[in-house]
């Protein structure tokens, strides 16, 4: 063998060995369903009770938002309406409060719109977060946040009015950060963007969301609604 051939033989293993070591050394994967289990628990990192609104046009609907424990309380006015949404460990349970009672929320209304926004039910229970399928398909940066990216389906198709929905959750804080939600038929049905976010006490917190419904025809809804966060009425007991 020339000299010339032994180096390049030299330079060709060495390549295949160092390939083989980084290789060796790359982290496996993160789960998603652990993912997605701190996406749930970021939704109760904070216990307050929170002024916020949801805008949409030159609609404004002011409400209160009341974290505690595993729970979270929307209570709208005129006409008085309160949502409590509780994230349990295998589950969530959507429910309205009223003089009555507290009776849960049925699938057969979350398709509803709620107070006649962007939002249906289905998207207060945040249902996805559950979803027995679930992959990791990578990671992108979302307002300069690096975060992964999560594709999630029902486990049956009449489970939801969604055939699947991509999530992108914050590395860090474990906050979604953006979703996009599919029909059944694969289109682009709904999208969720946080556009502010705010650190209180630590953790970090949601600031202003905009929800997009689109058509089969369209890529932007021209009148989103707004979720806005305002201020901290008080701590929550």
């Amino acid at each position: 063998m020339t000299p010339i051939c032994a180096v390049k033989t030299r330079l060709i293993l060495f390549a295949t060995l160092a390939l083989s070591v980084a290789l060796g050394a790359a982290e496996p994967a993160p789960d998603a369903h652990q993912i997605l289990r701190k996406a749930r628990e970021a939704y109760t990192a904070q216990q307050h009770t929170l002024v916020g609104r949801l805008r949409k046009g030159d609609v404004s609907l002011p409400f209160e938002l009341a974290i505690s424990g595993n729970s979270l309380r929307y209570e709208f006015k005129k006409p008085t309406q309160v949502i409590q949404l509780r994230l349990l460990e295998k589950d969530s349970r959507l429910e309205e409060i009223t003089r009555g009672g507290t009776e849960k929320i049925s699938a057969a209304r979350f398709d509803q719109r709620v107070r006649d926004t962007d939002i249906s039910y289905e998207d207060l229970a945040l249902k996805f977060l559950y979803w027995p399928s679930a992959a990791v398909t990578g990671e992108e940066t979302r307002s300069l946040r690096k975060c992964w990216v999560i594709r999630v389906e029902p486990g049956r198709k009449d489970d939801s009015q969604y055939g699947s929905v991509t999530l992108w959750i914050d590395q860090q804080f474990g906050a979604l950060s953006q979703a996009e939600a599919n029909d059944p038929s694969g289109k682009l049905a709904r999208r969720f963007k946080v556009t502010k976010g705010q650190k209180m006490d630590g953790a970090w917190m949601l600031k202003e969301m905009r929800i997009e419904t689109l058509g089969r025809e369209t890529t932007k809804d021209r009148s989103p609604t707004y979720l806005e966060i305002e201020a901290i009425a008080k701590p929550t007991p």
